[in-house]
């Protein structure tokens, strides 16, 4: 009888100890340990000159932000002020009202006035302008200008000389359009400038009744007004696009940082992927790195490294700009949240390039925030930071153990979040969960550049698919 007890005992024992190592294990699998450090800002760029991905490829450009300090100093070494957290916050709230202005209907847009080139405007349909930055050509010869990409945006723009009323300070020589031996102006009833208003969300002006002039209205009260032209547009040695059409901005204010312009990669016929379906079959793909003092990549075309990248299908819509996409599910640390998927369709789903913080239903973040919190219980609750509210005090802690959250997209497709893309610093010793609820169940959801850090996001516009890939970038 003791014999037996006693193997009992062992095989009580022998199954414990197989618990435990399953609960570590699986504590392992679902959530991981990192410094607190590795979350906050560096002030020294780390080795711009290197880029993980397909680096060798012609048609890749690196993707800076612009408020890092690897993003190149001009000619002019211009130095602007690095806005704080909480003006990003503010201006990334400015960028998602405006998105949910122009896809919502009922939204109640404010009036603005016309402009003084009295161009008819469309209120308030248009964007802010996103974070990261690439550097293209422009003209005959080529010259170097540094301009925002935004897939939220679909009108590529810079400030021109001679600026005839306002052009802001950025880092590059302003372009000037008459040492340009291939630059020219559209005219007002040519088919392409009737293109400016799905382009645009304004109707073209016109001066003098020939050359045509467009108007864009950013929602933080940003604008740029100007000729709508066309001019070559070199993306590297061998790869140059003719007769690019763009905005040659004569009238420019706003927050675009030092940078001359944004490069609009939306789905509209003027977007730079659209005009370049010809060489690149609509088909790019980008990386933005975990930290602002790293560089990243935009490719256009097909990757011919072999990399594991899986796709979801895009989402129909009525827009001509966004990328919509179905979210299926969040998991946070192994456990599926309890949402239904009605939550997510209510309103549906962007990808968006310039949005910093993801937007969920409130019905999905308030269940997201209450299971995060369980599960870093140990971690002492900070105050809410802006549009954050769940937030924790590290001032105890060098290290932090967080849980891993997993969202899957149709197609059943998982993207693993690094841990760039949970948390976010707010200060050396307070981080918060790198998410935020939009205030109503019928605002579309955004899936922002915060989450999106790291990750290889290819777009194959012409075969309708996004997809995903890990370690694209540092």
């Amino acid at each position: 009888m003791a014999t037996l007890n006693c193997s009992l005992f062992l095989i009580f024992l022998s199954c414990f100890s197989n618990y435990i190592h399953a609960l570590q294990a699986s504590s392992q699998t679902h959530f991981q340990t990192l410094q607190i450090s590795s979350l906050l800002p560096a002030s020294a760029c780390s080795d711009p000159s290197t880029t993980k991905g397909d680096s060798k490829r012609e048609s890749t450009i690196k993707v800076f932000h612009r408020h890092g300090p690897c993003f190149p100093q001009g000619p002019d070494k211009i130095v602007t002020a690095t806005p704080s957290l909480n003006e990003v916050f503010s201006q990334d709230q400015s960028r998602v009202d405006s998105i949910h202005a122009r896809l919502t209907p009922k939204s109640n847009i404010s009036k603005v006035e016309e402009n003084e080139a009295n161009l008819p405007v469309k209120s308030g349909q248009t964007l802010n302008s996103g974070n990261y930055v690439v550097t293209v050509g422009l003209g005959t010869p080529a010259r170097t200008l540094s301009l925002i990409f935004d897939t939220g945006s679909d009108l590529t723009w810079t400030q021109c000389q001679p600026c005839i009323r306002s052009c802001y300070k950025q880092q590059d020589p302003i372009f000037n359009p008459s040492a340009s031996r291939s630059y020219s102006n559209i005219s007002c009833n040519s088919a392409q400038c009737s293109q400016l208003s799905s382009a645009t969300g304004n109707n073209p002006g016109c001066l003098s009744g020939s050359t045509c002039l467009y108007l864009i209205r950013y929602g933080d009260q940003s604008f740029t007004i100007g000729y709508f032209s066309k001019d070559k547009l070199t993306i590297s040695a061998t790869n140059v696009i003719p007769n690019f059409l763009f905005g040659c901005g004569q009238n420019n204010r706003g927050l675009f940082g030092s940078t001359a312009g944004i490069i609009g990669l939306g789905r509209d016929p003027l977007s730079l992927v659209s005009q370049t379906a010809k060489q690149y079959g609509k088909y790019f793909s980008y990386c933005l790195p975990s930290r602002s003092s790293s560089t990243g990549y935009l490719s256009l075309g097909k990757s011919l490294a072999s990399k594991i990248i899986k796709f979801t299908p895009f989402v129909r819509s009525q827009s001509t700009t966004f990328y919509f996409i179905d979210i299926v599910a969040i998991t946070i640390g192994g456990r599926q949240l309890p949402i239904s998927q009605s939550v997510f369709k209510t309103a549906g789903t962007i990808i968006d390039s310039g949005t910093v913080i993801t937007r969920l239903p409130p019905g999905a973040y308030s269940v997201m925030s209450s299971v995060f919190k369980q599960l870093m219980a140990k971690y002492p609750s900070a105050p809410a930071f802006s549009i954050l509210d769940t937030c924790f005090d590290l001032s105890s802690f060098t290290t932090v153990t967080i849980p891993k959250v997993v969202f899957t997209f149709g197609g059943n497709v998982k993207v693993d979040l690094p841990p760039s893309g949970i948390l976010i610093a707010t200060s050396s010793s307070t981080v918060c969960l790198a998410f935020a609820a939009n205030n109503d169940a019928t605002d579309v959801g955004i899936f922002g550049n915060t989450q999106q850090k790291t990750l290889e996001v290819v777009y194959d516009v012409a075969g309708g698919n996004l997809g995903f890939g890990p370690a694209g970038c540092g």
